[in-house]
């Protein structure tokens, strides 16, 4: 497999990863039954909703600029011309 096969597989992982977060933000922090939780457990369950959320985003802003490089490598010929130490550092 090369790098760029393994990049794709990791950016359709990104994207299973970020519709499994959105199911942590969606779910209901109080359920039928449970209508006196404490305040601390209210808070934490915000708190990890939240940092789904953020998360979620983290993931989406990588995987648009991985996809943005990845178009960017396959566009660009990779023709290489050889320059000698002079060359390579004149401005």
């Amino acid at each position: 497999m090369n790098i760029k096969e393994t990049k794709k597989s990791i950016v359709q992982a990104g994207h299973k990863a970020v519709l499994e977060l959105i199911k942590v933000a969606e779910e209901a922090i109080l359920d039928n039954g449970e209508e006196d939780l404490a305040a601390d457990k209210l808070k934490n369950a915000a708190a990890t909703k939240k940092l789904a959320i953020f998360d979620a985003f983290e993931i989406l802003n990588r995987i648009e600029e991985e996809e943005r490089m990845l178009e960017e490598s396959e566009k660009e010929p990779t023709s290489k011309t050889f320059k000698g130490f002079a060359e390579g550092r004149s401005k």
